[in-house]
This record gives C-alpha cells, structure tokens and sequence, in this order.
C-alpha cells in the first residue's frame, strides 16, 4: 500500500506526458523510423535493463522491417533483453544492499520476501514469458537475493516469448 502513491504518480506523469506535452506512440514511432538501428537497438536495451516500460513487441515488429535480417535482428533483440534482465537482477541487488532497504524487506517485508523466495521462480518466468516488464521481475529476483543460476535458467524462457512473437508477426521459420 505504501508503494501505491510513488507508482501511481509515475503513472500519473507518464500518462500527463502522453496526453498533455506529447504522444509516447508517436515518440516510439519517430524513433523506429528515423533512428539508425544502433540507436534503435540501445533505446530497447536501455528500456530492457532499467523497467522495461517500453514493449519489446514494437521492437520486434521494427525487426520485421528488415526482411533478409529479421530473423538475426529478433535473436539479437532476445538477447539484448536477456542481457539487460540481468542487469536489472544486480540492480536489484544493488538495492537490497542499501542498509535501509535490507532492514525494511528483512522486518517489515519479511512474510512478503519469504513467499516471493518460495514462489521466485514462477515470478521469473512470468516476467520472462508474459507481457509483463522482464526488467521488474528481474529486478525483484536481485532483491530477494534469487539464486543467479537458477535465475539465469529461467530466464532463458525470454527467448521463447521472442521466437513466439517471431512466428506471430512475421511467419512461420
């Protein structure tokens, strides 16, 4: 309930941002079209490693738009998103490492984390597969202190959700 307030006026100035200064789709848009691929590939990289608030599936669709080399482009795209997971994984560690953290999460938290340790892996593979931000659940699995082999195992089901969106938007193999 505590994190309702900071998440909600995230949101709130997202959405203030779409509607009132700018729309994020036609921001999305412009930098699909007009961006060198490079610059495209670290927009969707720096997204996968932070919150991953940008959906991989228009980069996978930009991907299409390079019909001899859409297959490589997606496989590169997975794993730019498996890269940027474990980035937020440490991140994540990073945070639990702050001294006022590990106390409020160890105290406060301390039901919470023992049922997400439990249940860690189905949020893994939730983050990795679902069209839920990867970078959130990979940045919770770095606060609970989630085994990094075992999160690394199932986050190789990333590359599954990219071959299934692979398939859908552009065709079979």
């Amino acid at each position: 309930m505590k994190a309702a307030i900071p998440i909600a006026a995230f949101v709130a100035v997202v959405l203030g941002i779409h509607f009132f200064v700018m729309d994020i789709n036609d921001i999305l848009v412009y930098v699909t079209e007009n961006f060198h691929p490079l610059g495209v590939l670290a927009v969707f990289f720096a997204s996968e490693s932070i919150l991953g608030l940008i959906p991989p599936e228009i980069f996978i669709a930009w991907a299409g738009k390079f019909e001899e080399y859409q297959w490589y482009l997606l496989s590169f795209l997975g794993v730019l998103s498996y890269l940027g997971g474990i980035i937020s994984y440490f991140v994540g560690r990073g945070f639990a490492s702050i001294p006022s953290v590990f106390v409020y999460l160890e105290v406060k938290m301390a039901k919470h984390i023992k049922n997400m340790r439990k249940w860690g892996g189905l949020l893994i593979i939730a983050g990795a597969v679902l069209p839920l931000p990867f970078a959130i659940s990979s940045m919770a699995a770095g606060i609970i202190k989630f085994p990094f082999g075992s999160f690394l195992l199932f986050g190789l089901l990333r590359f599954l959700r990219f071959a299934i969106y692979g398939v859908a938007i552009f065709g079979a193999l």
